[in-house]
């Protein structure tokens, strides 16, 4: 078995190119083809232009939001509980002098 030489490989792989060109671009072709019988087909009659979409909205602006948010219900929660400690505190004191105001009146 003897080898093709060199050029003979080089204008057979020359064939195939062109061969293969070709297929490729008729195919090229009937996908264009397809393509444009499929938009006039869905074409709207109106030429006027569509609006334009709306922008997604900011995920950062939404992110802050979300961020400030949280913090003022935490800061609300914690003050909710410091007056509450307060309060037990006041009470603590308040039955602590009212019975030693008792203690005081007895004595007298």
């Amino acid at each position: 078995m003897t080898e093709p030489n060199p050029l003979a490989k080089a204008e057979a792989a020359v064939t195939e190119a062109q061969t293969n060109t070709v297929a490729v671009q008729l195919a090229i072709a009937a996908v264009e083809l397809a393509k444009a019988a499929s938009s006039q087909q869905q074409a709207p009659a109106c030429q006027h232009q569509a609006p334009a979409p709306k922008a997604s909205p900011n995920v950062g602006k939404w992110a802050a939001i979300a961020l400030a948010g949280s913090v003022g219900a935490i800061s609300l929660a914690l003050s909710a509980i410091a007056v509450a400690i307060g309060a037990v505190a006041v009470t603590c004191c308040l039955l602590v002098l009212r019975s030693m105001w008792r203690d005081y009146q007895k004595n007298r």
